[in-house]
């Protein structure tokens, strides 16, 4: 109640009163403006209030906007409230407020009396008055929240619903009447079910043209059903709420004022299913059970790539097989993924978690490749039994997904239609002379006659694209192509993506470890049923310390050049037995040669180990022998024969050269030198 007392108060004095009087007017809510307006009223009979106690009409302003700031200017000499709690809802906004006004002396007065801040008692009665009332917020908090906490476990508190609910004439929850919001959740449960993604869902109705029933809580039309294009965050909301499993909850959210943003006194944050404060399993139909619900929020939580959790994340489009399920033999955590080469296209398994969090070294790095190719391998081979039944599943999934979409596309022209209907209701109703009206309604019933034909050729667009059926002809060939399981894995039509997906239906994860034996990487597969088997590969190194058979190598290379082999035989016959060169490639002749002169092996020649003789048993030259015979050094040989004017021949690369030398071109080629030296002797 505002008590008028204009009685004359030493503590108002002319100084105050040259500055401004501010009247402070608080509203919680549009709500409370419209359904409550006699606390308006008494906010703004506060200005007579101030008029009362001296302060000219044009002296006398509204609003908390640029209270403090005119307060500390010195622009203010009252501020008028009705009480504490309309100028801080916490005593340490009013406390502040109250040392502002005792600096600058500023009076603050209420319904009932005039206060001075610098006076002990009234600054007491105003620090008791903020007292009081933020305990009367307190207070009034605590019965509104302490009777929705009393409702809620009875489920007798009334939740806004989502979309594919609604309260009957009896408050009671059922689904919604209409058939095509009910059909299209039955589809977005159906399709994560089958896609394992939220985005593929809403990927999927976007490709169909599909929209997503919503329930708005503001807005021209509040809690009516409208419906709005797809996209993941209205996918994710249907997926994530418990109202569609048929569950009664309260307390999804809490507020968190860390979490705050602009324009608002509090953040809220989603409470962990096991913190929920009331959870009433089958208190109302659903789209869905509760053990569906459970399972689609571990795969929504798996979906996100979180490695520290264990979650594998969203298979992606990367070349990498065993992306997200790769883990690490030696340290136990999840591997990451990177792409090396120069363009980018050969995958890495890599554990970093040591480098990212301690700054060490890696603590290994796998190549993909090799390993992807095994675990294909072992995946088609564990499915080989399987092939026909599931071609036949994916040939029923097949109808049953035409058979969804053509009840969608049949709803969704029924609606069209019944608005159509609806308009020529309304334009029929209206009386012919009132053309005003008629021309609005005429132009409306046109536009749902536009809408009605666009659906229906939309719908006979997609017939002629997707049909209804799968026909003999069609099951019979995707029976043959399931039968091949292969050839469909490795088509190029195949996107890497769902591979991925194929292979986490049966592989839970695949442990990896390139250190634990020598050239090989030792993984183990974790199948989906618990079992585990363990296989090898042979990894590509990049020299011949990490080898994975290396001793076997060089005995083989030794007796292969026992044998006179040469090098070029030597890397054809390793290739032919199945022996890999470092860094994956074929064995040459040049491998060959390195490893022979890192161990140490000689050559065989055409006379075994021993040195070469002056000439060969069948009479050529050695080009020792040449040289000494022609009275030259063995470097002035082989430029001889590189210039042609002699001809030697080897059996194979890396044998000795003979060379054959009759008694004329002796005697040519001594004269030559003896030439030559002569020449140099002169010219001395």
């Amino acid at each position: 109640m505002l008590i008028s007392l204009n009685i004359a108060d030493e503590r108002l004095t002319t100084a105050h009163r040259a500055k401004l009087a501010y009247v402070y007017v608080r509203q919680s809510s549009v709500n409370q403006v419209r359904q409550h307006q006699e606390s308006t009223e008494l906010q703004y009979r506060l200005v007579d209030r101030a008029i009362g106690l001296g302060w000219p009409p044009e002296r006398v302003r509204h609003g908390f906007q640029k209270l403090i700031a005119e307060i500390g200017l010195g622009n203010a000499g009252l501020v008028v409230s009705l009480d504490a709690s309309r100028l801080a809802r916490n005593n340490r906004d009013w406390h502040q407020l109250l040392e502002l006004c005792s600096v600058f002396g500023v009076l603050i007065a209420d319904g009932e009396r005039l206060y001075d801040p610098r006076a002990y008692h009234d600054r007491l009665l105003l620090g008791l008055s903020g007292i009081m009332s933020e305990a009367e917020l307190h207070q009034l908090r605590m019965r509104l929240h302490q009777g929705e906490r009393q409702k809620a476990p009875r489920a007798e508190l009334r939740l806004p619903l989502p979309a594919g609910l609604a309260y009957d004439r009896a408050g009671t929850i059922i689904l919604n009447p209409d058939e095509e919001v009910q059909a299209r959740l039955h589809l977005v449960f159906a399709k994560f079910q089958e896609l394992q993604s939220a985005r593929r869902v809403m990927r999927y109705l976007d490709r169909n043209g599909l929209s997503l029933p919503v329930r708005p809580l503001l807005g021209p039309a509040p809690h009516e059903t409208v419906w709005r294009v797809p996209d993941s965050a209205r996918v994710l909301s249907i997926l994530q709420n418990p109202a569609y499993a048929g569950a009664y909850v309260y307390g999804r959210r809490q507020k968190d004022p860390s979490r705050c943003q602009a324009r608002s006194l509090t953040g809220t944050v989603k409470v962990a299913i096991a913190d929920w404060a009331v959870c009433l399993r089958a208190a109302h139909p659903g789209y869905i059970s509760w053990e569906e619900f459970m399972a689609n929020q571990r795969r929504l939580a798996d979906n996100v790539a979180h490695f520290e959790a264990g979650h594998a994340g969203v298979p992606r489009k990367g070349a990498a097989l065993l992306q997200g399920i790769a883990i690490c033999g030696r340290c136990g955590r999840r591997m990451s993924m990177r792409y090396t080469g120069p363009n980018a296209d050969y995958p890495v398994y890599c554990c970093r978690s040591d480098r990212d969090q301690e700054g060490s070294a890696l603590c290994q790095e796998v190549r993909a490749l090799a390993v992807d190719a095994l675990v294909q391998r072992v995946v088609l081979d564990a499915l080989l039994p399987d092939q026909i039944e599931i071609a036949l599943a994916a040939a029923n999934q097949l109808e049953q997904e035409s058979r969804q979409l053509e009840r969608q596309w049949a709803l969704r022209a029924e609606r069209a239609r019944y608005e159509a209907e609806r308009a020529r209701r309304q334009y029929d109703t209206v009386e012919p002379e009132n053309r005003l009206v008629a021309r609005s309604l005429e132009r409306a019933w046109e536009e749902k006659l536009r809408a009605v034909e666009t659906v229906e050729q939309e719908h006979a667009r997609w017939r002629g694209q997707e049909p209804l059926l799968i026909g003999p002809v069609e099951r019979a060939g995707l029976q043959a192509l399931g039968e091949n399981l292969p050839q469909i894995w490795n088509a190029a039509t195949t996107p890497a993506a769902d591979r991925k997906r194929i292979l986490r239906f049966v592989i839970r994860e695949v442990v990896l470890d390139q250190k634990r034996i020598r050239g090989q990487v030792w993984l183990k597969i974790v199948w989906q049923t618990g079992a585990t088997s363990e296989h090898h590969v042979q990894r590509r190194v990049h020299t011949y310390r990490n080898y994975i058979d290396i001793d076997r190598l060089r005995q083989r290379i030794v007796d292969l050049n026992a044998e006179h082999k040469m090098d070029v035989e030597i890397a054809t016959i390793l290739n032919q037995e199945g022996f890999v060169a470092a860094r994956g490639c074929a064995f040459k002749g040049e491998n060959v040669w390195v490893l022979r002169i890192r161990w140490g092996i000689p050559t065989v020649k055409i006379n075994g180990m021993d040195k070469n003789p002056m000439r060969w048993p069948d009479g050529t030259f050695s080009i020792q022998g040449a040289a000494a015979e022609l009275g030259v050094t063995p470097q002035t040989v082989f430029d001889y024969l590189t210039r042609g004017w002699l001809a030697g021949r080897q059996l194979a690369k890396g044998q000795p050269c003979q060379i054959e030398l009759s008694d004329e071109q002796i005697s040519q080629l001594r004269n030559r030198v003896r030439r030559i030296k002569r020449s140099k002797k002169e010219a001395s």
